[in-house]
């Protein structure tokens, strides 16, 4: 009897470009920008991207766009949370915060795009262009997904 393994390579990979912001906009700032420049519809999504292990619990803020001329899913995505944390000590209230990352070797990234469907590396960048020609945002790049550790977190 002959056995078949499968792995995750044998199943089919979700096409998506991944582009990286930097900027020191809050999310719905930085969703109201992007739609009035790149003519987009970013909304809230109902629920927030979350992650717990055994001592964190982190929630990362979605909004989602879908572009029915493309046929693409665009996900804006916040890579950090910041939980504050409270101890008494000595009869004094401390507040720590701890940051969490969605994707911890982009720690300088503040935001991701992602745009699921196959889009032409023209249109990944001239996208690239228009983020980068709003006056808030920093910079803006695409991402090469397979060069990141945590990519299977982008999965949803």
């Amino acid at each position: 009897m002959q056995i078949h393994a499968l792995g995750l390579e044998d199943f089919c990979e979700e096409e998506y470009a991944l582009i990286g912001i930097h900027t020191a906009l809050e999310d719905y700032k930085l969703a109201y920008l992007l739609n009035k420049n790149l003519n987009t519809h970013f909304s809230k999504s109902q629920k927030n991207l979350e992650f717990e292990n055994d001592k964190n619990k982190a929630s990362f803020s979605i909004y989602n766009f879908f572009s029915k001329k493309y046929d693409f899913d665009w996900f804006l995505i916040a890579n950090s949370f910041t939980r504050e944390n409270q101890t008494k000590a000595n009869g004094l209230l401390l507040t720590t915060e701890t940051k969490t990352y969605l994707i911890p070797e982009k720690k300088k990234v503040d935001f991701f795009i992602k745009i699921s469907g196959e889009g032409s590396f023209d249109f990944v960048a001239s996208t690239i262009h228009k983020i980068k020609n709003i006056e808030q945002i920093i910079t803006s790049y695409s991402i090469d997904k397979n060069s990141l550790k945590s990519k299977d977190f982008l999965i949803f």
